[in-house]
């Protein structure tokens, strides 16, 4: 359960697992133990498991959407969450904003609440990011610096700008995403006084 990628179709297909069946299936795809580990929790013998297992991939091969067979557990989320931060302050502290277009879906939702401002798609959100990361252009910001943050259970980034002439990264802005299949599909801005609420840096 704490994995939080059990689909609801997957719960619904293993009640026609017997008992047996479901809990081996349970251990070893969902929890990832091993076929030793598995027959140890049942009290089965190894060769039992395993066969419990096939007989269950079965089952559910007949009762699920298709899919990959293999029905081993997926990539850690908050892992590749957490890769996925890494990469947007990477680009962000690079000012490439052609690789920052990289991770956002195409139809992007960004807005920036209180402000009525919000942008839809990802080519027109990035030709803005494209003038602020532009030295010569009326739009720029400075150099960027970020950190991540989480914000109602979301990942973020909060961003901090050194102005031309300036020593000192200041709050700017703090980034909230929404993810989608491994990509950026909602992006809220915050303006810097929400800083404080999440204990962050005042300056760096």
């Amino acid at each position: 359960m704490a994995r939080e990628t059990i689909e609801l179709a997957f719960l619904v297909a293993i009640q026609h697992l017997p008992p047996q069946q479901r809990a081996v299936l349970i251990l070893r795809d969902v929890l990832n133990w091993t076929a030793i580990e598995a027959a140890a929790m049942l009290d089965i013998s190894v060769a039992s498991a395993n066969s419990a297992l096939q007989r269950a991939r079965a089952t559910l091969k007949d009762r699920l959407p298709p899919r990959p067979s293999d029905w081993g557990p997926a990539a850690d989320p908050a892992a590749a969450e957490r890769a996925l931060v890494q990469r947007c302050i990477e680009t962000l502290e690079n000012a490439d904003a052609e690789n920052f277009a990289k991770l956002l879906r195409e139809d992007v939702r960004v807005t920036m609440p209180p402000d009525p401002l919000w942008f839809v798609g990802r080519d027109v959100f990035v030709a803005g990011l494209v003038a602020q990361f532009d030295p010569a252009s009326p739009a720029y910001f400075g150099a960027w610096r970020a950190l991540p943050a989480h914000a109602n259970g979301q990942p973020a980034i909060a961003g901090y700008v050194r102005r031309p002439g300036e020593s000192i990264y200041r709050p700017q802005v703090l980034n909230v995403f929404r993810i989608d299949e491994g990509m950026i599909a909602e992006i809220t801005a915050f303006p810097p006084e929400v800083f404080a609420s999440f204990n962050l840096p005042e300056s760096l």
